[in-house]
């Protein structure tokens, strides 16, 4: 097969989701050939045992069989697959690992924060606003969220600074607990999510503070968000029956209007919820942290739109290994010159 037709592959193992994304080099772009994505939990019941469960890990090994077969259908070669926070802070998360390359061929690599960060910022910075100054882009997964301030001056963002915490839509629901079921128990349950956020932050949010306060004072303060949670609230803004990424990919949405839904949500029950289009039963249970992370984010870096990705990890990983000629090692060399700070 010529190189130029090879085809690339990128799966990510997340808390919440198993994705995979198989496409072909065009130019300075890519063209997918196939995609995949599944909700699997792997981390759900970490908070509280610290390991992965085994109803967990046969879910997820259950949705990689399902990416292997793909691989091999579309004679992929050259690809990268990756794990995030469950399996960095599962006891048994290297055991996991051994287990999928056993059980799949799927050599799965558990990465820092920080080069889930750099991927993140990768996979979706070209959907930025264009303006003058450094630029915000965060990412809210399952079992943390990355806020990483960049300069976007160059064709691929500098990043300046960045921080994760372990507060995801899966952990941080988890770690709060079941929720009494009246509006004065919903409320206080939001705000002691928001809380816990906001505290993981204070550092990243101090070191910021005079960037912010310039960025506000020129009025070029700009956001974009990757997630579940950001796609999905930007569903409910265009009143879509139901999720449709051609129309929210790209989007520029009022923050304004995503705190409305996202205080909305917060005061549903969750029979409400469940009925709400593009939220369904699956994320009902999870939306309510992920807009509690959302709406702390806007205090932090309080722009008045944001930008919305439905494209991050997996599509920052195609784009270094094709900028590589599909090595790994030169791929991830490349991620490490994105950054400017010290690991945070």
């Amino acid at each position: 097969m010529p190189f130029h037709r090879q085809a690339y592959a990128a799966i990510d193992l997340g808390t919440n989701n198993c994705r995979l994304l198989i496409a072909r080099p065009a130019g300075e772009h890519f063209v997918v050939i196939d995609a995949f994505s599944r909700v699997v939990r792997l981390g759900e019941g970490l908070a509280q045992s610290g390991r992965l469960s085994d109803a967990a890990m046969d879910r997820a090994l259950t949705a990689l069989h399902v990416c292997a077969e793909k691989l091999r259908k579309r004679n992929v070669h050259l690809a990268r697959s990756v794990a995030t926070e469950a399996c960095r802070r599962a006891s048994n998360g290297a055991e996991f690992i051994d287990r999928v390359y056993r059980e799949t061929g799927i050599r799965l690599n558990i990465i820092t924060a920080q080069e889930e960060a750099r991927l993140a910022v990768l996979g979706c910075h070209i959907l930025l606003e264009h303006g003058e100054g450094p630029a915000m882009i965060f990412d809210i997964g399952g079992g943390s969220t990355e806020m990483v301030l960049v300069d976007p001056s160059e064709p691929v963002p500098r990043i300046l600074d960045w921080q994760s915490v372990p507060w995801g839509v899966v952990s941080l629901t988890e770690s709060t607990g079941p929720i009494a079921d009246s509006p004065e128990a919903r409320a206080a349950a939001y705000a002691d999510m928001r809380e816990r956020v906001a505290s993981g932050f204070a550092s990243f949010t101090q070191r910021i503070g005079q960037t912010r306060a310039h960025a506000i004072e020129r009025g070029a303060i700009r956001l974009l968000g990757t997630s579940g949670t950001v796609t999905t609230l930007a569903s409910l803004y265009l009143g879509l029956p139901q999720y449709d990424r051609r129309a929210v990919d790209g989007l520029i949405v009022p923050t304004a209007d995503m705190r409305a839904i996202s205080q909305r949500l917060s005061s549903l029950s969750p029979a409400e919820r469940v009925g709400v289009p593009c939220i369904g039963r699956e994320r009902s249970d999870l939306v309510v942290a992920g807009c509690a992370i959302l709406e702390t984010i806007f205090d932090i870096w309080p722009a008045d739109r944001l930008g919305i990705a439905d494209r991050g990890i997996r599509e920052g990983i195609l784009r270094s290994l094709m900028a590589t000629g599909g090595d790994p090692v030169r791929s991830r060399e490349a991620l490490r010159q994105l950054s400017s700070g010290a690991p945070r």
